[in-house]
């Protein structure tokens, strides 16, 4: 198949690319800058065979030009896979609102940006697949990491509805929700713009800083939670057959995506109720077979 994958040049992105590449998948990779300061990384995208495209998933045209030139470079987009992402670390009173908005502009508009940008020719083919990398933490929450909890929430949500209202078009939805993971994504989070708030929060000022490094700890302790887990579990999705895919496929070996399981399991339950009362439950259903949409 043909895939597009936003944030391809670090962390789970990079190790997605190599999977979908030995799997026989072309692959188009969005790398900021790869001339410049990500050259290097774009570099090695492409000894592995993948197609790079430049896109700023913060910006309009600059999704469209980039998601054009992927389709052209590939002949069609059949799977876009929405992982770049930035995570957050602090007291989130302390975080102001472009601080969140930031967050969101990244999290969750680009993936929306995305998706807009692909959907046209899914629908014309009758067929496609969104996966959206959310998180454990876009299910439950954990201290100091407030706006990306919130994104990624946000995110889940938003495939619940893509999920829906694409169903009879052919298009499946996806979510794939890891858990924390040693990756580069750790070195690179948004932190408050300002700790003015710090001094009403007395010693709890310090504990950002503190959950910080025992998470840090934590993971280096725990090996077997490998990022390749993730890049496995988006092969396996993409693999599926159409109609057969899971909706969430949790990711994580220390105990957070077992207790995140029976909350979707429940999520499942309940929404194909909800559906079914209000006479929608077809809606639920992938169409293997469409009608190309008109």
């Amino acid at each position: 198949m043909n895939i597009l994958i936003t944030g391809a040049s670090s962390g789970f992105g990079k190790l997605i690319v190599a999977e979908l590449l030995k799997a026989g998948h072309q692959v188009a990779g969005t790398v900021r800058d790869p001339k410049g300061r990500n050259a290097e990384a774009a570099d090695l995208l492409r000894d592995l065979g993948a197609e790079i495209v430049d896109i700023d998933v913060t910006n309009d045209a600059s999704v469209e030009a980039g998601v054009a030139a992927a389709s052209d470079r590939l002949g069609g987009i059949d799977v876009l896979i929405n992982n770049a992402g930035v995570g957050v670390y602090g007291l989130q009173e302390n975080f102001s609102a472009a601080d969140f908005q930031r967050v969101f502009d990244i999290n969750v508009f680009g993936p929306q940006r995305l998706t807009r940008a692909v959907l046209p020719q899914m629908r014309e083919r009758g067929e496609g697949l969104i996966l959206n990398i959310t998180s454990v933490l876009g299910r439950i929450t954990l201290p100091f990491y407030g706006p990306y909890n919130a994104t990624k929430w946000a995110l889940e949500a938003v495939s619940e509805n893509y999920r829906a209202e694409l169903s009879q078009f052919g298009v499946d939805v996806a979510i794939i929700e890891p858990g924390g993971f040693p990756t580069e994504f750790h070195g690179n989070l948004i932190l408050p713009t300002s700790t003015d708030r710090n001094e009403g929060y007395g010693e709890m000022a310090d504990a950002p800083v503190a959950a910080r490094q025992q998470m840090n700890e934590f993971l280096a302790a725990n090996p077997q939670q490998n990022p390749s887990l993730v890049a496995e579990a988006v092969v396996s999705v993409v693999d599926a057959a159409p109609g057969t895919r899971p909706f969430r496929t949790e990711v994580d070996t220390v105990g957070m995506g077992d207790l995140v399981k029976p909350m979707n399991d429940l999520a499942a339950t309940s929404t194909q109720a909800l559906f079914t009362n209000f006479g929608m439950a077809d809606m639920l259903k992938l169409n293997v077979t469409p009608k190309k949409a008109a």
